[in-house]
C-alpha cells in the first residue's frame, strides 16, 4: 500500500485506538465502582454477622456472569475467568475491611 493510500487506513486506526482507550478507562471506572459496591456489602454482611465468604454466591455470580456472555457472542469461559478475580477483588476489600 503506498504512502498516500495508508493515510486514511491510519487515521482509522487511531481512531479505533481512541476509542479501545475510551473504553478502558470507562471498565477500570467499572471495576472501581464494583469494588466499591464489594467494600458496602463487606460492611452490611459484617453487621449482620455473615460470613465474608459465599461461595454458592461466587459460583452464582460467575455462572450468570457466562450467561451473559454467551448471550453476547463472547467465550463464556473467558468472561468467567475474568469474573473470578472481579470476585478476587471484591473479596479482599470486605476481608480488608473486617
Amino acid at each position: 500500500m503506498s504512502a498516500p493510500a495508508a493515510a486514511p487506513a491510519r487515521a482509522q486506526l487511531a481512531e479505533i485506538r481512541d476509542r479501545i482507550e475510551q473504553l478502558d478507562r470507562q471498565i477500570i471506572g467499572l471495576i472501581a465502582e464494583r469494588v466499591q459496591l464489594g467494600r458496602e456489602v463487606g460492611g452490611v454482611k459484617r453487621e449482620l454477622g455473615l460470613p465474608t465468604l459465599d461461595p454458592a454466591r461466587e459460583a452464582a455470580v460467575v455462572r450468570r456472569a457466562g450467561a451473559l456472555a454467551r448471550e453476547a457472542g463472547l467465550d463464556d469461559e473467558d468472561v468467567r475467568y475474568i469474573f473470578w478475580h472481579l470476585i478476587g477483588l471484591s473479596r479482599r476489600v470486605q476481608m480488608e475491611e473486617g
